[in-house]
């Protein structure tokens, strides 16, 4: 114990880099498992689709969209979704929704706003389109027009 305590006082600035990293990981922990929406695969997210009538939230732009995305996967850009503009997804409140993006990492703003404006069954796909393209699914890509 003498021994950490030394450690500690002789190196502050890495002991608070640990004590901070700690704390950020307990943080993200603590917020992802109190989230109102649910994290899911795509596997687990293609059986939301298939069998309990689900649908894809693709928030990314709309080159990002055009260039290749999940199957009937309906377009809401995030900053519609922000200013509580929804479009095609109004009246499916009741159905799962699945928030779609690039990696993962900004689909929870989205999927916190849709819970705010009552959808009931939101979810975020876990590392967006990556983990999509890593479980080798499919993707429908626009023709470019001449």
């Amino acid at each position: 114990m003498q021994q950490f305590i030394e450690f500690v006082q002789s190196e502050m600035i890495l002991s608070l880099v640990w004590v901070a990293l700690v704390v950020m990981l307990i943080v993200s922990v603590v917020k992802q498992k109190t989230a109102a929406y649910a994290i899911v695969t795509p596997n687990d997210a293609t059986v939301l689709v298939n069998r309990q009538n689900g649908v894809f939230v693709d928030i990314r732009s709309r080159d990002d969209y055009r260039a290749g995305h999940i199957a009937g996967a309906l377009h809401v850009l995030a900053k519609d979704i922000k200013a509580e503009s929804f479009g095609e997804i109004e009246k499916r409140k009741s159905d799962p929704i699945i928030v779609v993006c690039k990696s993962g990492q900004t689909a929870a703003e989205s999927a916190n706003a849709l819970v705010k404006a009552g959808f009931e069954n939101v979810s975020i796909l876990k590392d967006g389109l990556m983990s999509w393209n890593e479980a080798n699914l499919p993707l429908i890509k626009h023709k470019k027009k001449k």
